[in-house]
């Protein structure tokens, strides 16, 4: 890939994984997938959901609250998950198969007890930025490709912002797993395209590398 490009993987760690707190169901087949388009790729980025314990988006930290309820905070409506990637449990670590060993950054996300955070960019108050936009613009890169957990959360909202702040965003839908809770997935990718994100396969960026 030339230099203007990047590829985000998004959180795929072991909290989203099979045996993890907020396990997506064959999350770690992506893995694979995730591991052969980096070796194509001289830019990666790494996101990592990093939680304290009384974190707001944590169903047990709300008195008589399930998860995957509801409720309203001042920046709007807040999905409440179970207790997941806390600061340095397993939980929160890297997925043990992942092989990115040339990635340059690691933004940690979701830190603020007070703030949930799903995008690479911008957490959910949208206010609140986490830097990458700087970085990947001082690289002088304006095109990325993001990969990881899930499609319907983290990855999509990262996708969306990244097109709102000027940069070309592809998703690998065969890179990116989904929760889909409640038709999630399905309105995820609609609200991805209408924002201008451009929906590809693994093979797409193999064949094009190759011609």
């Amino acid at each position: 890939m030339q230099n203007n490009t990047a590829l985000i993987v998004v959180d795929v760690q072991n909290g989203f994984t099979p045996g993890g707190n907020l396990a997506v169901a064959q999350a770690d087949q992506i893995i694979p997938n995730i591991n052969q388009l980096a070796r194509y790729f001289d830019n990666i980025v790494i996101t990592q959901d990093w939680h304290p314990h009384n974190h707001v988006s944590f169903a047990e930290n709300h008195i008589a609250k399930q998860p995957f309820e509801t409720i309203q905070l001042d920046y709007g409506t807040q999905v409440l998950w179970p207790a997941h990637c806390i600061q340095g449990t397993p939980d929160a670590e890297l997925h043990p198969d992942l092989d990115l060993p040339i990635a340059q950054l690691i933004i940690r996300k979701g830190f603020h007890a007070h703030i949930d955070s799903y995008s690479a960019f911008m957490e959910a108050d949208r206010k609140t930025t986490t830097g990458l936009a700087g970085y990947l613009r001082e690289r002088g890169i304006d095109t990325v490709f993001i990969v990881g957990i899930a499609t319907d959360f983290c990855v999509a909202w990262t996708a969306i912002d990244a097109c709102k702040l000027g940069f070309k965003a592809y998703v690998i839908s065969d890179a990116t797993k989904g929760i889909d809770l409640d038709g999630s997935l399905q309105h995820a990718w609609q609200d991805m395209l209408a924002a201008g994100v451009k929906r590809i396969l693994v093979k797409d960026i193999i064949q094009q590398l190759a011609s």
